[in-house]
C-alpha cells in the first residue's frame, strides 16, 4: 500500500493562506465591479461621467468576454489557492488572457485610458496586470512544490 502524498499529509505554508485571503479579496473587488458594470446599478453606476458611462456601455461582446474572463478565472484561481488545488494556476493562466483582451480593448482600440482619467487608471491597470502576474507565478510555484495538487 502506497503512502499519502507529502503534500495531503503536510500542513500548508502559512503565507498560502495569507495570499490566498488577499487574493480573493483584492479579485472580488473586481468581480463586484464587473457585475456592477454589467447590470447598470445606478447607485454604483452614478460616480462615473457620462462619457464614461458611454465607453462602459459601448464595449463590444468580445471586450466584455475579455473582462469576464479576467475577472472570473482570477476569482477563481483565488478560490483555487484556498482549497490547494494545483489549478489555480490555470485559472490565473485564464485571467490572464482576459487582462490582454480587455487591456488591447482599452488601450490600443480605444481611448479608454483617457476617458477613465489619464495616469491614475494607468497605473491601476499596470497594478492590476502585477498582482494577476504575481498570482500565476505564485500559484506556479506551490504547484511545482506539491502544496496544490
Amino acid at each position: 500500500m502506497s503512502s499519502p502524498s507529502a503534500s495531503a499529509t503536510s500542513r500548508p505554508p502559512k503565507h498560502l493562506w495569507i495570499v490566498g485571503g488577499l487574493s480573493l479579496l483584492w479579485n472580488a473587488f473586481g468581480a463586484l465591479d464587473y457585475l456592477m458594470s454589467q447590470l447598470q446599478v445606478d447607485a454604483y453606476m452614478s460616480q462615473f461621467t457620462p462619457d464614461q458611462l458611454e465607453y462602459f456601455y459601448g464595449f463590444p461582446a468580445w471586450a466584455d468576454a475579455a473582462w469576464a474572463f479576467g475577472v472570473w478565472g482570477a476569482v477563481a484561481g483565488s478560490v483555487g489557492l484556498l482549497l490547494r488545488k494545483a489549478w489555480a494556476q490555470w485559472a490565473f493562466a485564464v485571467s490572464i488572457l482576459g487582462l490582454v483582451g480587455s487591456s488591447t480593448y482599452s488601450m490600443l482600440l480605444t481611448d479608454g485610458i483617457a476617458v477613465m482619467g489619464g495616469t491614475g487608471p494607468l497605473i491601476f491597470s499596470l497594478v492590476i496586470w502585477l498582482v494577476t502576474i504575481g498570482l500565476f507565478f505564485y500559484a506556479r510555484s506551490m504547484t511545482q512544490r506539491g502544496v496544490l495538487a
